[in-house]
């Protein structure tokens, strides 16, 4: 077997040293994303029809009550390909809506998430329990792309804040934009050989394994995070025909260098 490239070895002073240098500019990052955060809080809102239809478990409901009571929404606009098995549903998707887990932190600051799938809800839904996600799980139908897709693109994640009846977009972004939901990616970058994607600046000899064209959240055929679940014995029947549609790439946060 051969021995995988590593960094040089050294004493752990000097590492410190190097480390504390890294630490500045890290800290630096870290106000500038405060400042970026702070602009975006100022920015001003679009108002959404209230009335909007979207569909639940137990039928259409309007966008105002998905809000669950809440004053905010954070919505996650899930790509969907009807027809087609679990094996060739979006994996950018399953990859960021998997890793939302724990809500009650949303909850105490007043914030509801939910996702809003672009497939039929009875089909889609059967894909949301194979994953076993608990999130509160919507269709979007035909009627209510324009309100709310309003020419974008699912994949993207969405902010909406309700004030009494009436309902305001208050910010959107897609492409890396969305890494915010994947706190794996965050893990990675800690590490010595990072996300071993083809577009990352990494020494001679790292593993790069992975490409950006979905491939980065595929394993074996799948998304990855599927082969958990049919291990664990979990049926991936979606109903469908299995193969309706036509090739399709995903694109949820897949542009190195795009936001």
């Amino acid at each position: 077997m051969t021995t995988p490239a590593a960094p040089p070895i050294t004493d752990r002073e000097t590492w410190q040293k190097q480390l504390d240098e890294l630490r500045l500019r890290e800290k630096a990052h870290t106000r500038e994303g405060d400042a970026i955060a702070a602009t975006r809080r100022r920015l001003p809102m679009v108002e959404v029809d209230p009335a909007t239809r979207l569909v639940g478990p137990d039928g259409p409901v309007p966008l105002l009550d998905v809000f669950e009571g809440r004053s905010q929404l954070v919505a996650s606009y899930h790509m969907w390909h009807t027809g087609r098995p679990a094996a060739d549903q979006c994996e950018g998707c399953t990859f960021f809506t998997g890793q939302v887990l724990e809500l009650a932190y949303l909850h105490s600051r007043d914030v509801t998430f939910a996702v809003f799938c672009q497939g039929p809800f009875e089909e889609s839904s059967r894909y949301r329990d194979f994953m076993g996600w608990q999130a509160p799980w919507y269709s979007v139908p035909a009627q209510s792309l324009d309100p709310l897709v309003a020419g974008r693109a699912f994949g993207m994640k969405a902010c909406y804040l309700r004030q009494g009846d009436r309902v305001f977009e208050t910010y959107w972004t897609t492409g890396r934009g969305c890494e915010a939901m994947a706190p794996s990616y965050g893990l990675l970058d800690m590490t010595v050989y990072g996300r071993q994607e083809d577009w990352e600046n990494s020494p001679e000899g790292w593993s790069q394994r992975f490409r950006t064209d979905g491939d980065q959240f595929r394993l074996d055929g799948r998304p990855t995070s599927q082969w958990s679940r049919l291990a664990a014995g979990r049926d991936d029947d979606l109903g469908t025909t299995g193969h309706a549609g036509s090739e399709h790439h995903c694109h949820c946060g897949s542009t190195p260098a795009g936001s």
